[in-house]
């Protein structure tokens, strides 16, 4: 059974991890002006992307994620070829409409895939699975990076399938925005009323970051810390104790809206990585996605994990 793993491009995860385990990204492409990108998870021309552009302007961006034609296409051209089952993974639908081009594209192989696979000497029956994470940024990659572990460990498809889902219901995303105004002119671009600028003046003037949350389709701040670095630190802290505690997965992701060295010098990052390290939880870092930075801004962080249900909680 060849199994194809498929994510979208807001899904952090390491470039090398993406190339050495055959996983599929679908772009979301940014426009600035006149400058485009195809956001196909390339870390060097995110980062380039986002030195040239995404500081200044990233908040008056649009992004367009691939139509139901595009993944269609890709569906045929590609992936009833290569693979007899296929998991995709996406973006929470209450965030994208990636998600439901996904699902329109999958009932729209139904009639043209037999032929396709046929032709390419496959006879064997073809599944596609579309899944919403129900997260975003680096919290996507919890799902995919177990997708990954399971298939090299030869579980079937069907427990594959039922561990992912249950997966997405419990995965938790932190984030710790660095520039509030931004943050309130990407919101207001896209017509979210819900930072305002007296808050994120007040916000700004008094050094409060808010711990933003990200589970079962929902975004909400769960707590307002002192200072940048204090915030991230609580954050990693809090982390390390759900580390601590169990997690449904071994696997910790980070993502971070610069150069990862940035966020390896960040109060707290250390302790994280010893933390994971004596309790054999694997983590992954990646520069966040550029679909991720234009809406958040740069110098973001988040964690990501899967773990039972519980609250956000300082020390």
């Amino acid at each position: 059974m060849r199994i194809g793993i498929v994510v979208d491009s807001a899904c952090d995860l390491p470039q090398d991890f993406i190339q050495k385990n055959d996983i599929v990204v679908l772009p979301i492409t940014v426009r600035i002006g006149d400058a485009v990108l195809a956001d196909h998870r390339d870390e060097e021309a995110t980062l380039s992307f986002l030195h040239a552009h995404v500081a200044e302007r990233g908040h008056e961006a649009e992004t367009t994620p691939f139509s139901v034609n595009q993944i269609r296409d890709l569906f045929l051209d590609r992936l009833v070829i290569d693979y007899d089952h296929v998991y995709c993974m996406t973006i929470t639908k209450t965030r994208s409409p990636i998600h439901e081009n996904a699902m329109q594209a999958s009932f729209a192989i139904l009639n043209d895939y037999k032929p396709v696979r046929q032709a390419a000497g496959h006879n064997s029956p073809f599944a596609l699975r579309v899944i919403d994470t129900q997260t975003l940024f680096a919290a996507q990659g919890i799902t995919a990076v177990e997708a990954v572990r399971m298939r090299a460990a030869g579980d079937n498809v069907q427990h594959i399938r039922t561990k992912l889902e249950y997966l997405a219901s419990n995965t938790h995303g932190y984030m710790i925005p660095r520039d509030l105004y931004y943050l309130r002119a990407r919101a207001r671009t896209k017509g979210d009323r819900s930072v305002s600028f007296l808050g994120a003046a007040l916000g700004s003037a008094l050094d409060i970051k808010p711990v933003l949350y990200g589970h079962a389709g929902r975004t909400e701040p769960v707590a307002k810390l002192k200072g940048f670095d204090n915030a991230v630190e609580q954050m990693f802290k809090f982390a390390g104790n759900r580390v601590i505690s169990g997690l449904l997965t071994p696997t910790v992701c980070l993502s971070y809206g610069g150069e990862l060295d940035e966020m390896r010098a960040l109060p707290g990052y250390n302790r994280l990585r010893d933390i994971c390290a004596n309790n054999n939880v694997d983590v992954y870092e990646s520069v966040m996605s550029l679909t991720g930075m234009v809406n958040v801004g740069k110098g973001a962080v988040v964690v990501g994990f899967a773990s039972e249900p519980h609250k956000f909680v300082t020390s």
